[in-house]
């Protein structure tokens, strides 16, 4: 069953969410964990993908984005050659880490190990829908109140 992780970040602003989702990613590489980061539009797509070139600082992020319009191929390229895949439509893979910084649930988290939920201020009504929709399902939750993570 998959693992349902809430980061909560001492953070107030969402861009926050993001660096902590680069930060996660490295862990989950140095465990040969494929990623996916869901997010909810091409924009917020591409500020994940420009911050992850130089963050943490001068540290690369093996990455794409994929774009559910573009051609198959070029989506098995990406996938063949970047464990991180960013994206607002479904992925093609189905394990490692899914993070979530999208505003639902999306219909295909069950098909992944684990899930991460990153809560800022911003972001700590609509994440707690998302715990309760989790824990109505009876998904393992775990939290993890984090301070001083960004040093």
């Amino acid at each position: 069953m998959t693992r349902v992780d809430f980061y909560q970040l001492p953070d107030k602003d969402l861009d926050a969410s993001l660096r902590f989702a680069c930060r996660l990613c490295l862990k989950a590489l140095g465990s040969n964990m494929p990623v996916h980061i869901r997010v909810d539009d091409q924009p917020q797509a591409q500020a994940v993908d420009d911050l992850m070139w130089d963050y943490p600082k001068h540290r690369l992020v093996p990455h794409a984005i994929i774009d559910g319009d573009a051609d198959p191929k070029a989506h098995d390229a990406a996938r063949s050659n970047h464990p991180v895949h960013i994206g607002w439509q479904e992925p093609a893979h189905d394990t490692g880490l899914l993070i979530n910084l999208g505003n639902d649930v999306p219909s295909f988290f069950g098909r992944f190990d684990r899930v991460a939920e990153i809560i800022v201020e911003e972001s700590k009504t609509l994440r707690r829908e998302h715990y309760k929709f989790y824990r109505e399902r009876g998904y393992p939750l775990h939290h993890h109140a984090l301070e001083d993570w960004d040093q």
